[in-house]
């Protein structure tokens, strides 16, 4: 039976009954003490935060699309991205928004493989490092200890990957790759600074390295495209990760909903650029050939 016509169907669904049970568990109650927790002072706080996470992110693209050969300003990136994250934050799967950049770009410039290929190297490299950090953090703060074989098979699927994918790694350069790397180290904080927000705004008052563990676990769980607008997963994993470190299970709960309020209001700058469809003008070609490659005929 070919499961993959309804797979949306059943994404959505897995979030909504994880949504279903958590509310059968805890009440409706627990959802509102975290929606009751959103004050104008951490509302802007998300906002700049979000700023900078965009910008850093936007940049990482900017960096990997010049490799790949295909013009892109700043500005532009920018721009594109917070639209991206508008469509990520309100559309199941979070990755809709990624999907639409990656296919507008490309198209623009004429290559919309290599399109889709940068945003998916853009988006890669922040996963794997987020994986690394995710790691270390548990080594040092072992709240949620992993099995080592997983650990052993992470490696080895990095690993298969790279191989799989050397030509892409080969065409990126060593310095495109460590700046991708660098700014997706500087997004992270500010995902984890939003996650310590929405835990001390909803009263945790545990120690800051046992916050950004589980913050940064959070992270990872959140990346499964099985969720809707990035509820469901996160609010069911916080619940039992927060109760498993003696934090409470409500606590978990109440956090992980004013993380997704104060995420959603961190993308709300897109919102416009969304509706009126603006374009920031991309850059002249020859500013962007210094940075270009040599690619092969036909390459896309």
């Amino acid at each position: 039976m070919n499961l993959r016509p309804w797979w949306p169907v059943l994404r959505v669904g897995v979030a909504l009954a994880l949504l279903v049970a958590l509310v059968w568990r805890f009440g409706v109650g627990a959802f509102g003490d975290g929606f009751a927790a959103v004050s104008v002072g951490n509302v802007l706080a998300a906002l700049g935060i979000g700023v900078v996470s965009t910008v850093a992110c936007a940049v990482r693209w900017w960096v990997v699309a010049r490799r790949f050969g295909l013009g892109l300003s700043v500005g532009a990136a920018v721009a594109s991205y917070y639209q991206s994250q508008v469509l990520n934050a309100v559309l199941p799967a979070g990755v809709l928004g990624d999907v639409h950049r990656a296919v507008s770009h490309g198209a623009r410039e004429g290559a919309v493989g290599r399109g889709v290929r940068a945003v998916v190297w853009e988006r890669g490299v922040g996963q794997v490092v987020l994986v690394v950090v995710t790691v270390l953090l548990l080594a040092l703060e072992p709240l949620l200890p992993i099995p080592d074989s997983l650990v052993v098979i992470a490696l080895a699927l990095a690993l298969g990957v790279a191989v799989w994918r050397r030509r892409d790694i080969r065409q990126l350069g060593l310095p495109a790759l460590a700046a991708a790397a660098a700014l997706s180290l500087a997004a992270i904080a500010c995902y984890l600074a939003l996650f310590l927000l929405a835990a001390r705004s909803t009263g945790v008052a545990a120690p800051l390295t046992t916050v950004v563990v589980l913050g940064a676990a959070a992270l990872l769980v959140m990346a499964l495209p099985l969720s809707i607008g990035g509820w469901g997963p996160r609010e069911a994993f916080l619940a039992a990760a927060f109760g498993t470190a003696g934090l409470g299970a409500d606590a978990g709960l109440k956090t992980a909903i004013l993380y997704g309020v104060l995420a959603l209001v961190s993308t709300l700058p897109g919102l416009p650029l969304l509706l009126h469809r603006r374009q920031v003008p991309r850059e002249s070609p020859d500013e962007v050939r210094q940075d270009r490659l040599p690619l092969r005929s036909g390459a896309q």
